[in-house]
């Protein structure tokens, strides 16, 4: 602890003041136009320390002068006596009856006939059993044998999950070489359950084939070759696995349609027994939601012994749902840990009770009457003004105290905010009203120095806004992959006790708590809806984490009335989303065609009679529809008849559904490619990486003034690219000047699209250049997490380029984008390529490699992991100069990680001489 203590002592008001000039010059020098050498400036000398400065991580733990920490208005507490809680009542006598007096809530009982070590592996992770409405759920007709599908809805935090797990392991346990699907809607959720999943099937062994016998086998068979295989797919993964590649498949919606499309054509899809769809409310979600109803459509259709299995917090019309997918419907309103509800305004905290009393209660405040109504509901407490000036506003106020309260009791709190703006400030805000350093635990504050030291490890460096609030407890939560899975890690462990996000990342991230504060109901200008208000509201709480939870919605008064209407709102039906305005069913209809499920117009309407759409508007609604959207594609030439008059796909039907992308974007870039093959600037990148930018980013925000100083710095390639684009000069000119980018008609909006992918693709530019992601986002004035998210989905998308090239037999096109998508996803220029494959080693790390002598993958496999060490250190963006125990601790990470790198270097070289020998 000396070398810490050592570390705070020195954090004192003059280097607060210097941390307060060094980021008033960052500011100046960040508005300015300059070289990403400027730019780079202070992480690339880090390694140097200047004199008279301190050392970058003592910077980072400056603290703001003594009266510039703040206070929020206290709580009053107003409510005298409550009575009798849930809570209280729950710890007088349990809610949950226990395996002692219901043997079947135990794992290990026959019914569920599950294998030892899978009962054993959940046991380990804290499932000993299970709920009452879990075993009600699992015993329903047909489900534990896997003959009848299963349709349920259960509260967040309500063990739903299990269920879905504990199925889906036994199909793919029950018959050697099943597989199985599991739907997620978020990156972040698919790489979460993957890691869980990996943990409950650690040393499970799939049952042996009927010939198989180990004592006449000649070849050895691999160690894993038994094992279940779980894959996550999604867009930007780095793993470019296959159907033959796993055995629980972990997808996104957009990748699992496309795993469903490739094994229906190649007719490797009778292996497939299970696919779980979690958050199904989704599905009339007017983005994506219909690539659900597409791909289950289709597995309807197959007629083969297969078993779905969906799931939801917010499904109103479940019964229409279980009936579309012929299943056994279940639904539980149980949560193992009891939630407060509350509305606060204008500083009074409500009990969010009955619709008509806080209705009642909402006309009184927003009309200020004197004489309280009846009925009217009381303030359970009082949050009193502060006298500090940035709480003068009392949404923000009670925000902050109620964070704090919360977390000063080791609890953790979510914070959701309307905007990124929202959630930077909230977390400043709050992170100056907790302790100071030398009042935290020291072994708190150790953790914290270990995550920020973490952060700043990161390829990115540390968020500046980050790097200020971590140290107190607090973070939030829209930032690059990296940070975010630090941050939700040290949450999860208690090191961080506030987490602010985003309200549109409430579906996306599974971080319980004591408390959710909701800081307003509106995401931008607009309101919330009942279905997000309830994901929101519903991570208050966890089992074995929190015994109870409570959520705060805190409104201001021109919002009172709508929000508690939207507090108590039933929630919409869910319903299709395919239609013809979007070209949703004229999808739909190309992928049934080109997979060849159907080749008439009977068998089409056949097949869409097993739609969601049939279910939720009729037959006639669906024929109507139909009969257009044959039209379209036909004359779109997507499809032709043959001399039988039965539907085939054309050339490019099959390019279109093979890229998995829309129709409108497969015209839009058919024209594209179609000019590109006659005319293309081989000699520089920017034409080979504006194909490879995604079509569908047309809203994306465009700083006309940084487009024109990057316009004028291409080279003479770079020009002929933009000319044969159609992109002028004058008008990125005239718009940096601030004219408007006309959109009114169809070729104006075709021309904005493409001037938009111009602007992603510089960005591109800059990436595979192995500029680092921080200084792409500051110099295009874009968040980090929104230009890792732009790296990410383009590489997914030029995998699909690649597949639409190889369709349309432009093979020497597909082999040019096949050579570069590798540099989009190393990050790297071509001479980095080979490193790039190792673990941990990507970007700037395998241009320190190389610099210092690590050319091959053969040379660092041969070199003793120490000898990495050096190198680690010093592809780090931020040097961290420590002292004693915490050098040593930094030391040992930077080891492990060399390890990994040795052992990822050698697994590779081995398969490189054993090709080699191949070859011989």
């Amino acid at each position: 602890m000396k070398s810490m203590q050592g570390i705070l002592h020195q954090t004192s008001v003059q280097n607060a003041q210097a941390q307060s000039t060094t980021f008033t010059s960052a500011t100046v020098v960040a508005g300015q136009k300059r070289s990403w050498s400027t730019a780079d400036a202070e992480p690339q000398q880090s390694d140097s320390k200047p004199s008279g400065s301190t050392a970058p991580f003592q910077r980072s733990l400056s603290l703001p002068d003594g009266p510039s920490r703040l206070k929020p208005g206290r709580i009053v507490n107003l409510s005298r006596s409550q009575g009798p809680t849930e809570y209280s009542q729950r710890q007088v006598m349990a809610a949950t009856p226990t395996a002692s007096t219901d043997p079947e809530l135990s794992l290990g009982h026959p019914t569920y006939d599950l294998p030892p070590q899978l009962v054993e592996n959940f046991a380990s992770l804290g499932i000993n059993q299970i709920y009452p409405w879990q075993k009600s759920c699992l015993k329903g007709p047909g489900l534990l044998d896997g003959t009848k599908n299963l349709v349920y809805c259960a509260p967040t935090g309500g063990g739903k999950s299990l269920v879905a797990d504990l199925l889906m392991l036994k199909r793919v346990m029950e018959e050697r070489g099943s597989k199985a699907l599991l739907v997620l809607p978020y990156v972040a959720l698919v790489q979460e359950k993957v890691r869980w999943l990996r943990n409950v099937i650690s040393g499970l062994r799939l049952p042996k084939l009927p010939e198989q016998d180990d004592t006449k086998r000649i070849w050895r068979r691999r160690a894993d070759e038994d094992s279940i295989r779980v894959v996550g797919f999604f867009g930007g993964g780095k793993v470019r696995a296959t159907w033959a590649d796993f055995d629980i498949g972990v997808c996104t919606m957009e990748k699992a349609n496309a795993l469903v499309n490739a094994a229906i054509d190649d007719c490797s899809i009778s292996s497939l027994r299970a696919v779980v769809l979690d958050e199904l409310h989704m599905i009339d979600d007017e983005h994506r939601g219909y690539l659900l109803e597409l791909m289950t459509t289709k597995l309807l259709s197959l007629e083969q012994p297969m078993q779905i299995i969906a799931m939801s917090a917010t499904l109103p019309n479940m019964s229409l749902m279980a009936e579309w997918i012929d299943g056994h419907s279940y639904e539980t309103r149980y949560r193992p840990v009891p939630i407060y509800e509350h509305l606060v305004y204008e500083g009074k905290v409500y009990p969010a009770a009955s619709t008509g009393s806080l209705i009642r209660t909402a006309t009184h405040l927003s009309t200020h009457t004197q004489r309280p109504s009846q009925g009217q509901i009381t303030p359970l407490k009082e949050i009193e003004r502060s006298e500090h000036k940035e709480f003068r506003d009392p949404v923000l106020n009670a925000v902050v105290a109620l964070a704090v309260e919360t977390a000063m009791t080791g609890f953790g709190v979510l914070v959701f905010a309307g905007s990124r703006g929202m959630c930077e400030t909230d977390a400043r805000l709050i992170s100056r009203v907790m302790p100071q350093l030398e009042e935290i635990d020291p072994a708190i504050l150790d953790k914290r120095l270990d995550l920020l030291s973490d952060l700043r490890s990161l390829s990115t460096g540390a968020d500046p806004v980050l790097a200020e609030t971590v140290l107190f407890g607090v973070a939030f939560h829209r930032l690059t992959t990296e940070e975010r899975d630090l941050i939700a890690g040290a949450y999860d462990a208690g090191t961080l006790l506030v987490c602010v996000a985003t309200c549109s990342l409430a579906a996306g991230i599974n971080l319980p708590a004591r408390r959710v504060i909701l800081h307003g109901a509106r995401m931008g200008r607009d309101f919330v809806g009942p279905a997000l208000l309830r994901q929101m509201r519903g991570r208050a709480g966890r089992q074995g984490k929190v015994p109870v939870g409570e959520t705060h919605l805190c409104c201001r008064g021109s919002d009172l009335e709508q929000v508690v209407q939207l507090m108590h709102a039933d929630l919409p039906e869910v319903s299709s989303c395919l239609n013809t305005e979007n070209r949703r069913l004229q999808r739909a209809l190309l992928e049934v065609i080109c997979t060849r499920l159907a080749n008439s117009y009977e068998s089409v309407r056949d097949h869409f009679r097993r739609s969601l759409l049939r279910h939720t508007h009729g037959i006639e609604h669906v024929d109507k529809l139909l009969e257009a959207s044959v039209t379209e594609i036909e004359q779109l030439e997507f499809i032709v008849r043959d001399e039988h008059g039965n539907y085939v796909a054309t050339q490019l039907g099959r390019a279109i559904v093979a890229s998995a992308i829309d129709p409108d974007d497969g015209v839009f870039i058919y024209k594209e490619l179609s000019r590109a093959l006659a005319a293309f600037v081989m000699d520089g990148d920017m034409h080979i990486l504006y194909t490879f930018t995604p079509v569908q980013d047309s809203g994306v925000p465009v700083n006309w003034q940084i487009f024109r100083n990057e316009m004028e710095g291409l080279d003479e390639s770079g020009m002929r690219v933009l000319n044969f684009l159609g992109i002028k000069p004058t008008v990125v000119v005239r718009l940096a000047q601030g004219a408007v980018l006309k959109e009114t008609t169809k070729e104006e909006r075709e021309l904005a699209r493409v001037y938009r992918r111009f602007y992603l693709a510089l960005q591109l530019r800059d990436l595979c250049n192995e500029m680092p992601i921080h200084i792409v986002a500051r110099k295009y004035d874009m968040p980090r997490g929104s230009v890792q998210n732009l790296s990410q989905t383009c590489q997914g998308f030029a995998a699909g380029m690649i597949r639409f090239c190889d369709a349309m037999g432009w093979g020497v096109f597909a082999a040019a984008l096949d050579h570069f998508s590798d540099r989009l996803m190393a990050g790297a220029r071509t001479d980095l390529l080979e490193l790039a494959k190792i673990p941990f080693i990507k970007s700037r790390t395998a241009r320190v490699f190389w610099e210092s002598g690590f050319k091959s993958i053969a040379s660092i496999a041969n070199a003793d992991p120490k000898e990495l060490l050096p190198v680690l250190m010093q592809a780090q963006p931020n040097k961290i100069r420590l002292k004693g125990q915490a050098e040593e601790k930094y030391e040992e990470k930077l080891m492990a990680k060399a390890n990994v790198i040795s052992n990822g270097a050698n697994r590779l070289w081995q398969i490189q001489m054993q090709a080699e020998m191949d070859l011989e």
